[in-house]
């Protein structure tokens, strides 16, 4: 599906292909793109073939590419489910020129549409500041989106923290493991991506403009911040592990040690009732049973209560 933004003479206008042959300046929008759209659009502004192709075979690398007439920018982003895990992966493929720019996507994305009323809203304060504009709207969006994600998965870090020192479980450990995925899927993209803005943020590239750079600059600066949190994600679930292990050890320790409590409890019964089980005439008198008894029972209380007195219980 195509939707054009055209502002011409002060005025926008929105609709479909049939504004394609209009002058002015323009945002083409293309969600899920086929190949006879993206022939009809190569055809008509000149794209590059190989970033046609690129835009119609998705999980690309963030990357900026200079070609005659255009730039090609793909930036990527997530947005998550109910579970924070859950991630959804958003490719974002970006044609500029001086007069138009063309975003290429499959999926649709909620700081799109935020960058698309807003235009709707003020055309003059958008449009009219240039193609390189829409451009850091679109790619402000796509990186500030991330931010929710990561103060989410913070959140569930410090809860599954507080939780394995309460009372620790298997479940927890999975979902270490699921979070640490998370983390370096993240890295995966954001990386790359931190380099593409970088470009963008300084001068000479073709299409951006100046003052524009400034702009992207600040895009590039919330990129660094996301990097960082994830490098503080990475060391913090480090430490959850680390204390997972501490705890369960620490549980096997606990185990083993009440076992051996209780062993030590039982064996001077083990040693007494093997010694006068015996077939021996001194021990049957009625003296010897007596005697029997009473270890049989103060041994044991005597050595729970001094297991008590060593705080080993």
């Amino acid at each position: 599906m195509i939707q054009v933004c055209l502002l011409k003479d002060g005025a926008l206008f929105t609709g479909g292909e049939e504004l394609l042959a209009e002058e002015g300046r323009k945002w083409i929008d293309v969600l899920q793109p086929d190949e006879a759209q993206m022939a009809r659009l190569a055809e008509r502004f000149g794209l590059h073939k190989l970033a046609v192709e690129d835009c119609l075979h998705l999980d690309q690398r963030p990357k900026l590419e200079e070609y005659p007439n255009h730039v090609f920018v793909v930036l990527q982003g997530f947005s998550a489910g109910k579970d924070v895990c859950q991630l959804t992966l958003h490719e974002h493929h970006f044609f500029l020129a001086k007069e138009w720019i063309i975003s290429v996507h499959e999926l649709p994305f909620n700081g799109l549409e935020a960058v698309r009323q807003r235009v709707r809203a003020d055309p003059l304060a958008t449009l009219a500041r240039g193609t390189d504009f829409i451009l850091y709207l679109l790619a402000d969006g796509l990186v500030d989106a991330q931010f929710p994600i990561l103060d989410t998965f913070s959140d569930e870090l410090e809860d599954l923290e507080v939780a394995i020192f309460e009372q620790v479980e298997k479940a927890q450990l999975q979902r270490i493991f699921e979070l640490k995925r998370m983390l370096v899927q993240l890295r995966r993209v954001l990386s790359p991506q931190r380099d593409v803005v970088g470009l963008m943020a300084r001068r000479g590239i073709p299409h951006v403009d100046e003052r524009s750079t400034l702009y992207f600059r600040d895009v590039y600066d919330h990129l660094v911040r996301l990097y960082e949190q994830i490098d503080a994600g990475r060391d913090i679930l480090g430490n959850v592990m680390d204390g997972y292990l501490s705890m369960v050890a620490n549980k096997t320790n606990d185990i083993t040690k009440q076992l051996t409590i209780f062993a030590t409890i039982f064996l001077p019964l083990s040693f007494i009732v093997g010694f006068f089980g015996q077939n021996f005439d001194a021990l049957s008198g009625r003296g010897s049973y007596i005697a029997m008894w009473v270890s049989i029972v103060a041994l044991p209380v005597s050595l729970f209560f001094w297991f008590k007195h060593k705080q080993w219980l």
